[in-house]
């Protein structure tokens, strides 16, 4: 499997001490409570962090995100540790439960990630963080949900982007959201795993 990006030096030294930090911190939590499905602990650098550092790639420019369904960070917190470096960027993480915003806040105060936790569900989110620049899920919801929950804030600002890490069966869920909404897509190929992607998506509204 592909060491994407790290062997090619996309992050630093100090950005990768950070991410080492925060993977020490999911195998000692992921004791107490499940953080990450218990089988992909052992490969926890590629299934998680290396995969939700794609995201970063793709959009690296220091702008306000808010990542929905946060659970234990990916990959809004790893979002977050990147802009730590630039300096500039914040990440506004939205979970619900406690124990796991808990998990959150600790995290960021161990590796200064840009980021603050909103324990509350994604409905109340929109009268905390307001405008949002951009929102990114990952294994949380189906697409249509996703547009769902995120219409209201480009209600706000018809400029935000979505951004969702999707597997193989991303085809069907597109289809569906297409009976439901307008929007632009691009969908940026999985460096880790054929056939999954991250859907970049824009211009969201309701079909006329």
């Amino acid at each position: 499997m592909r060491q994407y990006p790290l062997d090619s030096g996309f992050v630093s030294r100090e950005t990768r001490e950070r991410l080492e930090t925060y993977a020490d911190l999911v195998r000692k939590w992921q004791s107490r409570i499940n953080l990450i499905s218990p089988k992909t602990l052992p490969d926890l650098w590629n299934r998680h962090i290396i995969d939700s550092l794609q995201l970063f790639a793709l959009k690296p420019q220091p702008v306000q995100w808010m990542d929905i369904g946060s659970g234990a960070g990916f990959p809004g917190l790893v979002t977050a540790i990147c802009l730590t470096e630039i300096g500039e960027g914040w990440v506004h993480l939205v979970e619900s439960n406690n124990k796991k915003a808990a998990f959150l806040r600790q995290v960021i105060g161990q590796t200064g990630a840009r980021a603050s936790v909103l324990p509350i569900r994604i409905d109340a989110a929109r009268a905390k963080v307001g405008s949002m620049d951009a929102i990114s899920a990952r294994a949380l919801a189906s697409l249509p949900d996703l547009l769902s929950h995120c219409a209201p804030f480009v209600e706000d600002n018809p400029k935000t982007e979505m951004w969702f890490h999707k597997g193989l069966d991303y085809f069907d869920e597109v289809r569906s959201a297409r009976d439901l909404w307008a929007f632009d897509l691009v969908e940026h190929r999985s460096q880790l795993q054929d056939g999954s992607v991250i859907l970049q998506i824009s211009n969201l509204s309701k079909p006329t």
